[in-house]
C-alpha cells in the first residue's frame, strides 16, 4: 500500500511539474523567445546574443522535461509507470522520488551511460554506421568516388 500512495504522490508532482511549464510555454510570459536587441555598441550586441542563445537553450531543456514528464503520466495512465522499460523490474521507490521521470532501473541507467545504449541482441550494423559516418565527414574520400582513367 506504500507504493500505491507513494506513487499517487508522484502523480501528483508530475501533474504540478507539467502545468508549471505548460504554463512557462504557453503564457504571456517569452522572455526566452526574445530577440537580440538593435541599437547600441558591439558589446551591448555581444551581450544580447548571449543573453538569447542562453534563453533558446534552457527552453529546449525545459521543453525535453516537458516530454519527460508528459511521458511518465502516460505510462501512469498505462499502468506501466515504476517499470523498467527495457528490462521490466521494478524502479526503486527512491529513486522514482529523486527523478520522478525515470523509465529505466538504475542498472539500465548505468549500461546505457556506461555503453552509450542499452544491449538487446548484440547486433550491431557496422556497415551502416561506418557508411554514415562517412558521409557526415566531408573530407573522406573513397575509391567509388575517385574516377580512374
Amino acid at each position: 500500500m506504500a507504493r500505491k500512495d507513494t506513487l499517487l504522490r508522484l502523480h501528483k508532482r508530475l501533474i504540478e511539474k507539467r502545468d508549471a511549464l505548460r504554463i512557462k510555454f504557453g503564457g504571456d510570459d517569452h522572455s526566452w523567445q526574445t530577440n537580440p536587441q538593435t541599437g547600441g555598441d558591439i558589446g551591448d550586441a555581444a551581450n544580447s546574443g548571449a543573453s538569447h542563445e542562453l534563453n533558446t537553450q534552457l527552453a529546449a531543456l525545459e521543453s525535453r522535461e516537458l516530454r519527460q514528464v508528459e511521458l511518465a503520466l502516460q505510462l501512469i495512465r498505462e499502468g506501466r509507470y515504476g517499470k523498467c522499460e527495457h528490462c521490466s523490474h521494478s524502479i526503486p521507490i527512491a529513486r522514482l522520488q529523486a527523478v520522478p521521470t525515470s523509465i529505466l532501473c538504475v542498472s539500465c541507467q548505468r549500461e546505457l551511460e556506461l555503453t552509450g545504449g542499452l544491449s538487446s541482441d548484440g547486433d550491431v550494423d557496422w556497415q551502416n554506421a561506418l557508411d554514415f559516418e562517412g558521409r557526415m565527414n566531408p573530407t573522406e574520400v573513397r575509391l567509388r568516388d575517385i574516377d580512374v582513367d
